[in-house]
């Protein structure tokens, strides 16, 4: 069975389900269904996105689990429900049923629930500290504010963790009120990655290490989701990645032109990522 090898560095690609993918990064032949055994034994962790325009049932969280090889690492996005509808506030339900939802399956293969606020969102100190306290920060915790969902899980919720690990949380920002030193040292406070976004200079970029670990989501380097990323500007990346001395998650998400698993592939060989191996 394929193995990733430990090393502090993730890099990936945001989702992995995209027709214009198929008979180009993917194999001609290959069935829809092995997609991500493909792309998880080539990368060694994928931004789940499917869980921020809905919530996912346990069996969809069980078979990624279990289609994926040992060392591979999940980062989850949260719901829009919480980020774009509710803005933050008054989420206890919400964020019960998005950790009751089945996240808790990936085990420990469970990386960082990222949190992307929209382009709307203005920097609001008090609201962002308190969802910030009320995030889990382990996988039992999260099965705790699990057991707070409402009767739409019902029959579908699980509620304990297979194991307990630590549970980090990166935050995206989209408007620029966030570019305040109150944002960092809130962030640091409650040790919350701030997202490191590469826009093409749509949205703020923020290179600030805010917590335990870092977080880069590459949209494109001239054309937000189009363009690739050059060798010069991977170097770059790569260097900048090192700097940060601690774990490091970077997705890319210039996916339009089937740019993200190629620059992926790139950019985890520059960083000294081996591919998963195969034991016996």
């Amino acid at each position: 069975m394929a193995q990733w090898p430990d090393t502090p560095y993730r890099v990936g690609i945001s989702g992995w389900r995209y027709p214009p993918w198929r008979k180009v990064y993917y194999p001609e032949g290959l069935p829809q269904r092995a997609e991500l055994e493909y792309a998880s034994n080539r990368l060694n962790s994928i931004e789940l996105n499917g869980s921020f325009y809905a919530l996912q049932r346990p069996s969809s969280y069980q078979r990624w689990y279990d289609e994926t090889p040992d060392g591979f690492v999940f980062s989850v996005k949260g719901p829009r429900f919480v980020t774009h509808v509710k803005r933050l506030a008054d989420v206890d339900a919400p964020l019960a049923n998005f950790f009751a939802s089945g996240v808790l399956a990936l085990g420990n293969k469970l990386g960082p629930v990222l949190w992307q606020l929209p382009p709307n969102f203005q920097f609001d100190a008090d609201r962002c500290a308190a969802f910030f306290a009320q995030l889990p920060r382990t996988t039992r915790a999260a099965a705790e504010v699990a057991k707070g969902h409402d009767e739409r899980m019902k029959d579908r919720a699980l509620l304990e963790a297979k194991v307990d690990i630590p549970l980090r949380h990166a935050i995206e920002v989209r408007h620029d009120s966030f570019k305040t030193r109150k944002f960092v040292e809130l962030a640091r406070e409650h040790d919350i990655a701030v997202v490191c976004a590469d826009t093409a200079g749509k949205w703020p970029m923020f290179e600030d290490v805010t917590a335990g670990f870092a977080y880069v989501r590459l949209h494109g380097a001239e054309e937000l989701y189009v363009s690739g990323y050059d060798d010069k500007s991977l170097a770059r990346w790569a260097r900048k990645i090192r700097s940060c001395k601690c774990d490091t998650y970077v997705y890319f998400d210039n996916d339009v032109k089937v740019h993200a698993p190629y620059d992926a592939e790139r950019l985890a060989a520059r960083l000294g990522i081996e591919s998963a191996a195969t034991e016996g």
